[in-house]
C-alpha cells in the first residue's frame, strides 16, 4: 500500500488518508482540534506517558490537508501564540547574601524538580535576571531544577528535548536517520546551567553536573513514561571554557556550523558554539542506534 506522507516518523498510508475522510465526513461539527484528538484515539497515538500526540497529530492533518489529500473544516478561531504572548518571568525575591565557602562546607545539596509545581516561578525568576540569555520556555518534553543547599538556591537547571539534527553528536553516535527519528526522544538537552553569581564555591558546578547526571533519567521516566540515555549541551568558546563540563566528563564532539535549524542559506547567522555531550550508560549506543 502507498505511503501517502511521512510526518514526524509516522507513514500515512492510502488506508489512513481513508481513514481521515471518513472521520471529518461523520463529525462535520467537530473543530480541527477535536477531529486530531479523535484520530489520535484511533491510532491510539501517545506519547510515552499516556498523553495523546494531538498537537503533532494536528500538523499532521495540516499536511494532508496542504497537499490536496483531505479537506479540513474551515478554521474558528486563531488561537494566541503561548510563546509569543507569554509574559516575561517575575522578578525571584531570594537572599543574596554571598556563600562563600569550600565544597565540603556547603552542607546537603537537596535537588528540586520543579516543572509544575509552585517552584516553577522561582525557577523562571532566577534564570530571568541572572543567566545572560535570560529565560525562555523549554521545548517538547522538559525539566526544570532548583538547587538549594541551607534553605538557599544556589543553582537551576533546565533540560529539554534534543535538537533533531546535530552533525558531531550524531557521528558520534553512529545513528542511522531512522534510528534518530525513533530515539531522539531518549536524549535531553541542558538549555540552561546557572550558578548563582553570590554563590562563590569552588568546583561546585562540576559537582551539580555530575550529581544531575545520576538523577535525571529516573526523574524523566517518572514524569514522561521513558528514561534518557544521553545529554548534551553548547557553550560559547568566545565566552566561557567549558571547564566545569570537562570536569564532569562531558565530552567536547565538535563545533555547530553556526546557521541554525532554520537557516535558509549555508552561511553562519550565529556564533559557532562547541558541542558538549554525556552518555548515562555504556550501552547508549546499542540503545539510541536500535529500530526494533
Amino acid at each position: 500500500m502507498a505511503v501517502t506522507l511521512r510526518y514526524r516518523g509516522r507513514e500515512v498510508r492510502d488506508a489512513d488518508v481513508a481513514l481521515i475522510r471518513d472521520l471529518i465526513a461523520r463529525h462535520p461539527q467537530m473543530s480541527r482540534r477535536a477531529l486530531s484528538a479523535e484520530l489520535c484515539r484511533l491510532w491510539d497515538w501517545r506519547q510515552e506517558n499516556g498523553a495523546l500526540r494531538a498537537m503533532v497529530c494536528r500538523g499532521l492533518m495540516l499536511a494532508l490537508h496542504r497537499a490536496g489529500h483531505i479537506e479540513l473544516p474551515p478554521v474558528r478561531g486563531a488561537m494566541a501564540n503561548p510563546f509569543l504572548t507569554r509574559r516575561r518571568p517575575a522578578p525571584a525575591e531570594v537572599d543574596t547574601t554571598p556563600i562563600v565557602a569550600r565544597l565540603s562546607e556547603l552542607g546537603p545539596l537537596t535537588f528540586h524538580q520543579v516543572r509544575r509545581t509552585p517552584e516553577e516561578a522561582l525557577f523562571g525568576g532566577l534564570v530571568e535576571q541572572y543567566h545572560y540569555l535570560g529565560y525562555t520556555q523549554p521545548v517538547g518534553e522538559h525539566l526544570k531544577y532548583v538547587v538549594e543547599a541551607g534553605g538557599r538556591p544556589v543553582a537551576c537547571f533546565a533540560f529539554s528535548s534534543a535538537p533533531r539534527h546535530l552533525g558531531p553528536r550524531d557521528r558520534f553516535i553512529g545513528w542511522s536517520k531512522p534510528a534518530r527519528q525513533r530515539n531522539l526522544r531518549l536524549l535531553a538537552y541542558n538549555s540552561r546551567f546557572l550558578v548563582l553569581p553570590w554563590v562563590r564555591v569552588p568546583h561546585l558546578a562540576s559537582h551539580l553536573l555530575s550529581r544531575m547526571a545520576r538523577r535525571i533519567a529516573a526523574d524523566w521516566q517518572a514524569l514522561y513514561g521513558h528514561p534518557v540515555v544521553y545529554l548534551e549541551s553548547f557553550f560559547d568558546p568566545g565566552r566561557f571554557a567549558g571547564t566545569c563540563y570537562r570536569a564532569a566528563n562531558w565530552i567536547v564532539l565538535g563545533e555547530t556550523t553556526g546557521r541554525g535549524k532554520d537557516a535558509p542559506t549555508k552561511k553562519p547567522t550565529r556564533p559557532v558554539k562547541q558541542v558538549l555531550g554525556l552518555p548515562l550508560t555504556r550501552r547508549f549506543r546499542e540503545v539510541l542506534c536500535s529500530i526494533g
